[in-house]
């Protein structure tokens, strides 16, 4: 009898081989990206019209009647004002999306021989696409609600930060909190980077993301007491973690994830960029079920309307 593949083996995947037959050129890679962008008819990127047509332009190959202005498939994309040829770019979103735990800028630089800072800033550009904040739909579950904490070991770090951090004690002193919350139904994750793990931080996150219908699993920490939902706990004190359908099993899989990322990949997460990080895991996580193919084409829908500067990406928080 033949056995079922493990994990999502009714995904279909796309060959490094099959990767360089679909992009042999640049050409094949800027109707690609035109094509996803453009899926209902060419627009502006600047104004958004479709009063276009052909233009004869170095960089610009089209012109818009009514913002009277050149423009290219770049542009109004977080990828506008990049030289780095679409094809490089092609191959970036696909590295980015197959390896579920991140793909470094080292590597990146050597894979498709760029420098090791244009890959830094390719994959921020990238992980910006995610960024899902003023998103509206609440999730209308059952969700999973549970916080961690990122950071270093403290006996991976140098003599002068463990003696910053020692009037701060131990276990999560140092480290920055996220939390996280997943609608079992859709799979999708909704994580935030937050100063403080008190009671209106995560209740007022709860509220923001989730419908007031919804069934609440969380553990019984005691922020999560008082909520205005149908609410269930787990008991971690006491070793508790599964009682019937209560369980946060769901989200912290998501955190175990990330924080591989964290180890294996990235080693470090500044805490200025940590939200970054944490729309590329979450981000990755919601498209885990579709085709390569189809996870790459998302992505780049999710680049058009959104800038990152350079300038801004390197300043002082």
């Amino acid at each position: 009898m033949t056995k079922k593949a493990p994990g999502r083996s009714y995904r279909k995947g796309i060959s490094l081989i099959e990767l360089t037959d679909m992009f042999p050129d640049e050409q094949s890679a800027v109707e690609w990206f035109e094509a996803v962008y453009w899926s209902d008819g060419r627009v502006c990127g600047h104004c958004g019209s479709k009063r276009t047509k052909e233009a004869v332009h170095k960089t610009m190959p089209y012109w818009c009647s009514d913002c009277r202005s050149y423009f290219s498939v770049r542009t109004g994309t977080t990828i506008e004002k990049s030289r780095v040829p679409l094809r490089k770019w092609a191959f970036a979103v696909y590295l980015f999306v197959t390896n579920l735990k991140g793909v470094s800028s080292m590597k990146l630089h050597r894979d498709i021989k760029v420098t090791q800072k244009t890959a830094w800033y390719m994959l921020h550009r990238l992980r910006d696409s995610w960024e899902l904040s003023g998103i509206e739909e609440l999730m209308a579950g059952p969700v999973e609600v549970d916080e961690t904490y990122m950071g270093g070991k403290r006996k991976n770090m140098s003599n002068k930060k463990r003696k910053e951090l020692a009037h701060l004690g131990r276990g999560t002193a140092g480290k920055t909190a996220v939390v996280g919350i997943k609608d079992r139904d859709t799979k999708e994750v909704r994580a935030k980077v937050v100063e403080s793990t008190d009671k209106d931080t995560l209740q007022g996150f709860i509220a923001k993301n989730t419908d007031p219908s919804a069934k609440v699993y969380t553990d019984d920490a005691a922020a999560y007491e008082g909520m205005p939902f149908d609410h269930e706990s787990v008991k971690h004190s006491v070793g508790e973690y599964v009682r019937d359908q209560a369980h946060t099993n769901g989200v912290e899989s998501f955190w175990s994830m990330m924080k591989r990322g964290h180890t294996g990949v990235y080693h470090r997460m500044s805490v200025k960029h940590l939200q970054r990080y944490v729309n590329e895991f979450s981000g990755r996580h919601g498209v885990r079920g579709m085709d390569t193919a189809d996870q790459m084409m998302h992505l780049v829908a999710m680049t058009a309307g959104k800038r990152l500067m350079y300038k801004d990406l390197i300043k002082r928080a």
